[in-house]
């Protein structure tokens, strides 16, 4: 077994098994960090397959950023995941069903799964010639074939985050907020207030 082949089974294993514990784990901020070590092991695994651009933003972007943004999401919040919970037997046969149909479809797969004679060598350069970089071939690849499905998973994230930001806005009482549309229509008769101050008292 080489050093590669090593590493990949270790990054593999850990990866699965943080991965379980993702869904498994009854506090979410230990959910979130496993999380966290599922996406390291991740990049790992593509580091490995020699697409280091891929790992660099997954551990950039991804633990950078998001999986930082729901740690501090889920703490901010104060859900009640045990009040969540309750419910959480009734959808077990459902859940457990479509889990087994998963397996069997895992099953059939790797059944007939077949490594080639040419699977341990080094992939070809996307591009002829052998001079362009994984990170120029990953930008030439999205930006022109692949262009109309990149803006598209730009949309979809948009229209999610605002969906989150909707979702999670609460208006609480008491609290002054700006509008602009009562600022645009004052007059003079709204905005200002004369008042008849008599000598030595205040207002």
């Amino acid at each position: 077994m080489t050093v590669a082949s090593l590493f990949f089974y270790l990054f593999s294993v850990v990866a699965c098994a943080s991965a379980v514990m993702v869904i498994s784990s009854r506090n979410p901020v230990h959910s979130v960090l496993f999380l966290i070590l599922t996406f390291f092991n991740a990049a790992g695994l593509f580091i490995l397959a020699g697409a280091e651009f891929l790992a660099l933003i997954l551990v950039v972007v991804y633990v950078g950023a998001v999986a930082v943004l729901f740690l501090f999401v889920v703490m901010m919040l104060d859900v009640d995941f045990t009040e969540l919970r309750r419910g959480m037997l009734s959808y077990l046969p459902i859940g457990g069903a479509i889990g087994v149909i998963l397996l069997v479809e895992l099953i059939l797969v790797l059944g007939s799964w077949h490594f080639s004679s040419g699977a341990g060598a080094v992939s070809e350069p996307i591009l002829a010639g052998g001079k362009t970089t994984n990170t120029e071939a990953l930008g030439l690849i999205l930006y022109t074939k692949n262009f109309f499905y990149f803006q598209v998973a730009g949309l979809v994230l948009l229209v999610a985050m605002i969906g989150a930001i909707v979702l999670t806005l609460r208006h609480k009482q008491g609290v002054k907020r700006q509008n602009i549309a009562d600022q645009v229509a004052r007059n003079p008769a709204t905005a200002i207030e004369v008042r008849q101050v008599k000598p030595g008292q205040g207002i």
